[in-house]
């Protein structure tokens, strides 16, 4: 039976609004600064589904992205539509709200002072990291299964919640792809990271194939750069990986 409490059940927050006109003459030049170092990086490292993704959903240099431009793209491309939220949710509010495809995105942007290195992602992450992938059917398709498979799980089996959670991490978080022309990234929390692009790619952390035996085996830490990643050799296999999750679980 599907147990999926609407976005309305679940949080409060999606009655926040992203008030565009309150963001400062520093605020767009700080969102300038980041896309234009992020994209100075990111030809020949980013997975091709990102920068087609960046190109569909309209995002350029010139503007911090409007909430109510974004979404009518968005749903017109795939379902999913950006709701705003304070901050980190709880979790079961998070993936009801990927099952209804709804990305949770916060609107304060980082300042100058804090370009490198933040406690908690900002909309640069959550945006700029994020949306392209949601202009994908086939990764929005992925993303909303997740979410469904999780909260139907973690509210009966609370001890599972760990497992959905790796999941997430070390594929739209932190995920590397082999594409034909090489190693690339496809994680959020990479692509909209300038010091972890390169750091993911070099020789030092240790990368393996995607497994996911590996992947809910494996812990992580949020306030450093991962030491472990895992590369998939096509995003086709994100398509089986929740119902494996599911067979698994019994």
């Amino acid at each position: 039976m599907h147990s999926s409490l609407s976005p309305a059940q679940l949080s409060p927050s999606e009655t926040l609004l992203q008030h565009y006109d309150q963001y400062t003459a520093a605020d767009q030049h700080v969102w300038q600064l980041l896309f234009d170092r992020q994209m100075e990086l990111l030809p020949g490292r980013a997975a091709d589904i990102f920068l087609t993704g960046l190109q569909r959903i309209g995002f350029t240099r010139d503007a911090i992205p409007d909430f109510r431009e974004v979404n009518p793209r968005l749903k017109a491309l795939t379902g999913w539509e950006l709701v705003v939220v304070p901050g980190i949710v709880d979790d079961a509010v998070f993936f009801g709200l990927l099952a209804d495809r709804k990305f949770p995105a916060t609107t304060w942007l980082r300042t100058l002072a804090q370009l490198d290195y933040l406690e908690e992602p900002d909309m640069f992450h959550d945006v700029f990291g994020h949306v392209p992938f949601l202009a994908d059917p086939h990764f929005a398709d992925f993303l909303s299964h997740l979410g469904t498979v999780a909260l139907q799980n973690i509210r009966t089996r609370p001890e599972t919640l760990e497992l959905f959670t790796r999941l997430y991490w070390f594929t739209a978080e932190f995920g590397l792809l082999r594409q034909p022309d090489g190693l690339r990234i496809y994680g959020a929390g990479l692509l909209s990271s300038h010091g972890e692009v390169r750091f993911s790619l070099s020789d030092e952390p240790t990368k393996e194939p995607f497994s996911l035996d590996a992947v809910l085996a494996t812990p992580f830490e949020k306030d450093k750069f991962q030491t472990h990643y895992f590369v998939l050799d096509d995003l086709s296999q994100l398509g089986q990986v929740v119902d494996e999750v599911v067979q698994q679980l019994g």
